[in-house]
């Protein structure tokens, strides 16, 4: 680690082999929490380049404990959060809506790091047990339409450095791995991104996978479609700008998406929104999403037609039903 961190203080990039190889002996746990939170930190000071991005993946996904859904045309939709706004958990609420339309949703997520509610947290609050045991989540996906991919369980790179990324209460690199190590490497994904730097990053390295993916990122910072404002949206194909305006919705103020001060709160917030009380600026924020995750699936599949079968998995209460039998199984 000490040649490492001392290249890393003269300003040099790791390439990739060499970032791989320190993020397994970091897994192996061979470091203290002092020599990692260093480590972590360099990356808080500069961006983090590509190579470094693709050894990071490549050695989490090669570590990673493995499940096969391949059975399932599932999707995930996770966001890299560290975008520091505080909303609502609209990623993790997007998923049960997705999953209310009858598609397949296999969703990767974690504690928070740096906001008040991740989805781990989200979910354990509401009574779900975490597991990495594949026949329970094949049962889970199979009849709940969910399944949900505690990162934890899967990475032990991640185990070993929780408590330094704890301790920062920072972003760090690890919100940007999130997304790109989905142990169950699902055929289609839908990722927000903090910044535009990062967007393009993850386009540079989705682009050489097979995977339908869509990368958004809202222009005043939110990692996510907040409608707060414009956001750009990168796909296989295009990238662009989309505002409310283009899609016949409100501009929201930031306000109206706040996810509360505690867990108990967001929790408050999440089940109103699934027993279909959710404010119309609470349902729009999860609707736009849930909408271009199912034109993640189908890119010929029009907003508006997208937007209302979300709508029917949210007012129709299957969203909520996905959650009742996730939990149940």
């Amino acid at each position: 680690m000490k040649n490492i961190l001392n290249k890393l203080f003269e300003q040099q990039r790791l390439t990739k082999k060499e970032a791989k190889a320190i993020l397994i002996e970091i897994a192996a746990e061979k470091f203290n929490n002092t020599q990692i939170a260093s480590f972590l930190t360099v990356f808080l000071m500069r961006p983090i380049s590509v190579n470094e991005l693709a050894g990071f993946r490549e050695a989490l996904l090669e570590l990673a404990v493995k499940i096969d859904l391949s059975d399932f045309n599932a999707i995930d939709l996770c966001g890299t959060g560290g975008d520091g706004k505080d909303t609502f958990n609209i990623s993790t609420l997007t998923s049960f809506i997705v999953a209310g339309t009858g598609n397949k949703v296999a969703k990767h997520g974690n504690y928070s790091s740096s906001s008040i509610s991740g989805s781990s947290n989200m979910l354990e609050y509401l009574g779900y047990k975490f597991t990495n045991d594949e026949a329970t989540l094949k049962n889970q996906i199979d009849k709940a339409n969910i399944c949900f991919l505690h990162a934890p369980l899967f990475h032990p790179a991640m185990k070993a450095v929780g408590p330094a990324r704890k301790e920062l209460g920072m972003k760090t690199f690890f919100n940007m791995l999130g997304p790109l190590v989905n142990p169950s490497n699902p055929q289609n994904q839908m990722v927000g991104v903090f910044n535009l730097e990062v967007a393009r990053l993850y386009n540079y390295l989705l682009q050489e996978t097979t995977q339908n993916y869509a990368i958004v990122h809202s222009l005043d910072g939110y990692d996510e479609i907040s409608l707060t404002s414009g956001f750009k949206l990168f796909t296989k194909d295009n990238e662009q700008v989309i505002t409310p305006e283009n899609l016949g919705l409100r501009r929201l103020e930031q306000s109206e998406i706040f996810g509360g001060h505690s867990v108990e709160g967001a929790a408050k917030i999440f089940v109103s929104i699934l027993d279909g009380k959710g404010t119309s600026a609470q349902n729009n924020a999860v609707l736009a999403n849930a909408a271009f995750a199912l034109k993640t699936f189908d890119a010929n599949k029009s907003f508006e037609t997208a937007f209302e079968e979300a709508k029917d998995s949210l007012f129709g209460l299957k969203a909520k039903e996905s959650l009742s039998k996730l939990i149940d199984n």
